[in-house]
């Protein structure tokens, strides 16, 4: 099984991510969360932040998914992932894909907001976000605690 959590910049990917990785230690599931920016780092942040760039890290990152899941590790993605056509992408590549749309209405916010390396192409803002068309489950992160949205993940997957 894969977990992919996206949604825009504050959306509570990574919290999420963190949250549900203690719930499986505490129950002896083997996972591991695969975060965007460590991504990044690891490969000595050589990508910037266009569509291009974008799309060849989350391409990275499925590598990384697919040999986890392969493995019986559950891969706890937390990543924007603003392109429907490599959602589309992970749902034929993955045995097990379950898709969270953390949705969540960010008012009035710039790209002078994020930090990133070149402070451009923030999704959102700067570059489209397509809206998911299939997700295995949608949740509000502005309206639902955090607890709440564990619960919810937790009930779909039934691990």
């Amino acid at each position: 099984m894969v977990i992919w959590l996206l949604g825009i910049s504050g959306s509570g990917k990574t919290t999420i991510a963190q949250e549900l990785k203690k719930h499986f230690d505490k129950e002896g599931v083997k996972s591991f969360i695969i975060d965007g920016d460590i991504v990044r780092g690891f490969y000595d942040n050589d990508l910037g932040y266009s569509k291009e760039d974008r799309v060849t890290n989350i391409k990275r990152m499925m590598l990384s998914v697919y040999l986890l899941e392969k493995n019986g590790i559950i891969p706890i993605v937390a990543n924007i992932s603003p392109f429907e056509f490599l959602r589309e992408f992970a749902r034929e590549k993955f045995e097990h894909y379950f898709e969270v749309y953390l949705k969540r209405e960010i008012k009035n916010i710039t790209n002078k907001d994020f930090v990133y390396k070149n402070n451009t192409n923030v999704v959102g803002v700067d570059m489209i976000f397509d809206e998911p068309t299939k997700p295995s489950l949608t949740l509000d992160t502005g309206v639902l605690s955090l607890d709440e949205c564990i619960s919810k993940i937790l009930k779909e997957i039934k691990l």
